[in-house]
């Protein structure tokens, strides 16, 4: 019985675990906007507290913002990037996940 059961077994595909990995690897950003709501320092301080920025890296980003109308401030997962994207709406900013 027990042989009967191994032979008509189908034979199961493996992957390696890079396989798997990269077959998930969607790669979402998380994309900040301009508006004409919120101050400088205020996006500033959102990105250093939230996206760990530094001030330097926080101004250039407001200014691409400001100046281009958008800037992609993080990548991630759709999950990751979800979370970020309330997080920063919360704080007045406009987001999106693209």
């Amino acid at each position: 019985m027990m042989k009967h059961m191994a032979d008509t077994q189908t034979k199961e595909e493996t992957f390696t675990l890079d396989e798997i990995l990269s077959s998930l690897k969607v790669i979402h950003r998380l994309i900040l906007w301009n508006d004409e709501v919120n101050s400088f320092d205020h996006v500033i301080y959102c990105l250093m507290k939230y996206l760990d920025y530094s001030e330097n890296q926080s101004e250039k980003i407001a200014w691409k913002v400001h100046n281009e109308g958008k800037c992609a401030v993080l990548e991630g997962s759709f999950t990751e990037m979800e979370v970020y994207r309330k997080i920063l709406q919360q704080e007045g900013l406009t987001v999106s996940v693209d």
